[in-house]
C-alpha cells in the first residue's frame, strides 16, 4: 500500500499542519512516510501546499506528479490541481468557500463544508482537520482514531486548549463525507 496526497490552500488555513500530522500519524503506526512543504512568496495568506506519501514499504522518490488524493482548501488549488488527481482517486474540496464543482470524470470527488464545521467548534482555524476526516471516510489508510492519537502526541503546547476541538472537527469533518456518494 502507499498512498500520495497532495493538499493545497493558502497560508494560514492549516495546509502543513494538516501535512505533518498524518506523518506523524503513518510513522506511529509503523508506515514509512515523507513530507514536502512548499510555501509561496509569503506564508499567511499566499499559497501554500504539501505532499504526503505514506507507505507499507520504502518510499523510492517523495515526488509526486499525479497524486492518489488531493484536498483542495480554497479555490485557486481547486483549479491547480484538479488535473493531477490519478484515475480512480480522490479530491476533497472545501465546499464553504469553493463554490465549483468537478467536471472530471473517473474520479471520486467529495465536498465537505470544512469551514463551516470548524466555525461550529469556535473558528475556521480548524478547518483543516475537517478536510482531513473527510478524506480518510472515503479512502481509510489511516484509523480516525490513528489520527486522533497523533493529535493528542503532536499538538504544538500552544494550541493544547484547541485538542477536543480539533478531535470534534475531525470526527465531523469524517461524518459529513462517510455516507457522501462521490462522483
Amino acid at each position: 500500500m502507499q498512498t500520495s496526497i497532495i493538499m493545497s490552500g493558502f497560508g494560514g488555513q492549516g495546509v502543513m499542519f494538516a501535512g505533518q500530522l498524518l506523518a506523524y500519524a503513518g510513522m506511529d503506526n509503523g508506515f514509512h512516510v515523507t513530507w514536502i512543504p512548499s510555501y509561496g512568496p509569503e506564508m499567511r495568506g499566499g499559497t501554500a501546499n504539501c505532499t504526503v506519501i505514506i507507505s507499507d514499504e520504502p518510499i523510492g522518490a517523495p515526488l509526486v506528479k499525479q497524486a492518489d488524493i488531493i484536498l483542495a482548501f480554497n479555490l485557486p488549488s481547486f483549479g491547480k490541481y484538479e488535473a493531477v488527481v490519478k484515475a480512480g482517486g480522490l479530491f476533497v474540496v472545501n465546499s464553504s468557500i469553493i463554490p465549483t464543482r468537478s467536471e472530471r470524470e473517473g474520479i471520486d470527488v467529495v465536498y465537505v463544508p470544512a469551514n463551516d464545521i470548524a466555525e461550529g467548534e469556535g473558528t475556521t482555524k480548524m478547518m483543516n482537520m475537517a478536510m482531513v476526516g473527510a478524506m480518510l471516510a472515503q479512502r481509510p489508510f489511516l484509523s480516525l482514531p490513528a489520527l486522533e492519537q497523533a493529535l493528542r502526541d503532536h499538538m504544538p503546547a500552544g494550541k493544547a486548549k484547541l485538542l477536543d476541538a480539533n478531535i470534534r472537527v475531525l470526527q465531523r469533518g469524517h461524518a459529513a463525507a462517510h455516507n457522501q456518494v462521490t462522483a
